[in-house]
C-alpha cells in the first residue's frame, strides 16, 4: 500500500505529464509542485519504481513517466488526450485540466445527487463554492453543472452538488442543420455579400466555386475590409481560406467536440463526395437540446 507522500508524488506525476505532450517529467519539477525537497522526490521514485509503478528515463532531457500501473493504482482510466472530458469554470476551459471518472452517489436526479470527480491535472485554482461545468463525456454525451462542496487533495477528486445534468440529443448533424445553404461567389464584391447576408440575417457564409468549399466570409470579415478602406475588394480578397467541414452524417456530439476544439461556431456540412450541402451553427447546437438556458454546455465564438 502507498503511503500518503507517495500517493501525492504519483498524483503530481500523472498531473504533470498529462501536459508535457509526452515528455518525461524532472524530479525538480515535482518537488516544486508538491513544495518538497528534491532529494525526498528522488529517494520516494526508487521505491516507485520498484513498485513498477514509475518509469525511469535517462538523459539530459530524462526524468519520470507514469505506467499504465500508476493509473490503475489511482483508479484512473488511461485514455488519449481527444477523449479527455473538459471542465469549465466561469464558461472559460480549465486549462491542463480534464476528468478521468465520474461517479454518482444516487441516482442523478439534479438537485439531489452528488457526484464525485477524479480530475487529472491540478485542481489547486478550484474552491469550495465555485460552480464548474463537465462534458460532454465521450460516451453517453453528458454534461453536468455543480457546485465543489467538498476535495480531497491527495486523490484528486472534487466532491460536487450537481444542480444540472443533460445529455447532447444521439442525433446526426444533417437533423439540426440548414440544409438550405446560402453560399458566397469568390467574385462577389463586398456590398453584395453584405446584402446577401443582411437578406439572410446570418453572419457568415461558405465561398463556393465549382461545388467546392474555398473559404468562409463572415460579418467580421467584411467589417476589418470596411475600417482598412478596403470596399473595393472582393469576397475571395478578404474571405478565410481555412474552412472545417464535417461529414453530414456525424453525430451532433461530434460536432460540438470539433467547434470547441476548433474555436469556431460554424462548420459546413459535405455528403459523401464532398459535396457541400448545409451548415450547422451553435444556435443550431443549443436549439437541439432542450432546457439549455440554464445550461450552455460549450462556450463558442459567433
Amino acid at each position: 500500500m502507498l503511503t500518503s507522500v507517495q500517493k501525492e508524488i504519483l498524483q503530481t506525476l500523472i498531473n504533470l505529464y498529462q501536459t508535457s505532450d509526452g515528455k518525461s517529467i524532472k524530479g525538480e519539477d515535482i518537488a516544486e509542485v508538491m513544495n518538497r525537497n528534491p532529494g525526498t522526490i528522488r529517494n520516494q521514485m526508487q521505491s516507485l519504481r520498484s513498485l513498477s509503478l514509475v518509469k525511469g528515463v535517462p538523459g539530459p532531457r530524462g526524468g519520470y513517466k507514469p505506467t499504465i500501473e500508476a493509473y490503475h493504482t489511482l483508479n484512473i482510466s488511461v485514455t488519449d488526450n481527444e477523449s479527455n472530458v473538459p471542465m469549465f469554470k466561469e464558461g472559460n476551459p480549465i486549462e491542463g485540466v480534464s476528468v478521468a471518472k465520474i461517479e454518482f452517489t444516487s441516482i442523478p436526479n439534479p438537485g439531489e445527487c452528488e457526484a464525485a470527480i477524479k480530475v487529472l491535472g491540478s485542481i489547486k485554482d478550484l474552491n469550495l463554492g465555485d460552480t464548474v461545468r463537465i462534458g460532454p463525456t465521450p460516451v453517453n454525451n453528458l454534461g453536468i453543472i455543480g457546485e465543489i462542496v467538498g476535495r480531497d487533495d491527495m486523490d484528486n477528486i472534487l466532491l460536487l452538488d450537481t444542480t444540472t445534468i443533460r445529455s447532447i440529443p444521439k442525433k446526426v448533424v444533417k437533423e439540426i442543420a440548414s440544409l438550405d445553404l446560402v453560399f458566397l461567389n469568390p467574385d462577389d464584391t463586398i456590398k453584395e455579400a453584405s446584402i446577401l447576408l443582411s437578406e439572410k440575417v446570418i453572419d457568415g457564409a461558405p465561398v463556393i466555386e465549382n461545388n467546392n468549399i474555398i473559404g468562409i466570409l463572415t460579418l467580421s470579415d467584411i467589417v476589418w475590409a470596411l475600417a482598412q478602406s478596403k470596399e473595393s475588394l472582393t469576397v475571395k480578397d478578404i474571405m478565410q481560406k481555412d474552412v472545417v467541414t464535417i461529414n453530414q452524417n456525424l453525430k451532433v456530439a461530434n460536432a460540438v467536440e470539433t467547434m470547441y476544439n476548433k474555436n469556431i461556431g460554424r462548420l459546413i456540412l459535405i455528403d459523401d463526395d464532398g459535396i457541400p450541402v448545409g451548415i450547422v451553427t451553435k444556435t443550431d447546437v443549443v436549439n437541439s437540446i432542450t432546457n439549455l438556458e440554464d445550461f450552455p454546455l460549450i462556450k463558442l465564438n459567433k
